[in-house]
C-alpha cells in the first residue's frame, strides 16, 4: 500500500516520541501490504476497526494512540487523516475527517 501524508506520522512522533517504534512498525507493515479488503487488513493488524466511509481506525502502541486512515483498496492508497490520543480521538467524528 502507498501511504499518503507520511508527514503526519513524523509530526506526531516529534510531539510523542514514545510512539516512534509503534508508528514505524505500522508504516512498515502497511507499505508492505497488498490489501484488497478489510479481511486483508485484519490479517496484518488484529486490532483495528473499519468504521465505514473507507475509514479504518488502528490502535497504536498498545491502544495508547489511535490512527484514522482512509483506505482506498482500488488504488492501493492509505490517507492518514488523524493520529492522536484517546481523549483527542473521542472529540472527532471519524467518518467525516
Amino acid at each position: 500500500m502507498r501511504i499518503v501524508t507520511y508527514k503526519r506520522i513524523a509530526e506526531f512522533i516529534e510531539k510523542h516520541s514514545d510512539s516512534k517504534i509503534a508508528l514505524q512498525e505500522w508504516y512498515y507493515k502497511t507499505t508492505k501490504a497488498n490489501w484488497e479488503n478489510t479481511s486483508d487488513i485484519k490479517k496484518t493488524f488484529n486490532n483495528f476497526d473499519f468504521i465505514g466511509n473507507n475509514r479504518a481506525v488502528f490502535n497504536i502502541r498498545g491502544n495508547q494512540y489511535r490512527l484514522v486512515a482512509i483506505v482506498i483498496f482500488a488504488s492501493r492508497k492509505v490517507y492518514i487523516r488523524f493520529i492522536g490520543t484517546h481523549s483527542e480521538y473521542d472529540k472527532i467524528n471519524c467518518t467525516t475527517i
